[in-house]
């Protein structure tokens, strides 16, 4: 029995080890991805942020090999003051239609009229960018790039990546926790029965012992 039952926790534990390794990889995708559709739809003339912070999906290779096309960056929100030479900064394209975010280096700061401004260049690029880049149209800078993630963020926006990253991982979850409940009721049930066998043979042999001494 005892054998049983470390087979019985070990493959709980899998199971729940299994659960927790999915929630981890799946919640911040989720939660990511629904705050940029969500927030895009109720503010559309300001990126989306939480606490300060932005996500922002890279499409291009123009900061390759620092950032790549299909990464998903984080910016922080900052004050142009604040922004050095060096820096990669994300920001509203002075050569856009009004909507597009560059991400690109600042390669030079310098004030016109009481307002900063900031040459900037890919790294990829072989020359800067055309028109220099107002303070007030600053995202942020840029913090850190997760590989990748951008190409699952933009997958997940539409029909079939709502159904394949989202339907689909929650039917999973569920199933797998009726799986787990079910396994371990399971478990339960045949320990009690080897529990109530072992009682029922143990009585038998007192029956038996008491019959043999009955007899003598």
């Amino acid at each position: 029995m005892s054998k049983n039952k470390e087979k019985s926790t070990g493959g709980h534990k899998a199971l729940t080890t299994i659960g927790i390794i999915l929630c981890v990889i799946l919640i911040p995708i989720l939660v990511i991805n629904m705050t940029l559709i969500i927030k895009s739809y109720t503010n559309t003339e300001e990126v989306p942020k939480i606490g300060g912070y932005a996500p922002l999906i890279v499409l291009t290779g123009s900061m390759e090999p620092e950032i790549m096309s299909g990464d998903l960056i984080i910016v922080k929100q900052i004050d142009g003051q604040d922004v050095k030479e060096k820096d990669v900064i994300a920001f509203f394209d002075p050569d856009g239609n009004g909507t597009s975010i560059v991400t690109h280096r600042v390669i030079e700061v310098y004030e016109k009229e009481g307002t900063l401004y900031f040459k900037t260049q890919g790294d990829a690029n072989d020359s800067a960018d055309r028109l220099p880049v107002s303070e007030e149209d600053i995202v942020g800078i840029y913090l850190t790039r997760i590989g990748g993630a951008g190409n699952v963020a933009m997958f997940m926006q539409t029909t079939a990546g709502l159904i394949v990253c989202v339907v689909v991982p929650l039917v999973l979850l569920i199933a797998w926790d009726i799986f787990r409940r079910k396994r371990y009721e399971k478990a339960n049930k045949q320990d009690t029965d080897a529990l109530l066998a072992e009682l029922e043979e143990l009585k038998a042999a007192k029956a038996q012992e008491q019959k043999n001494s009955d007899s003598e």
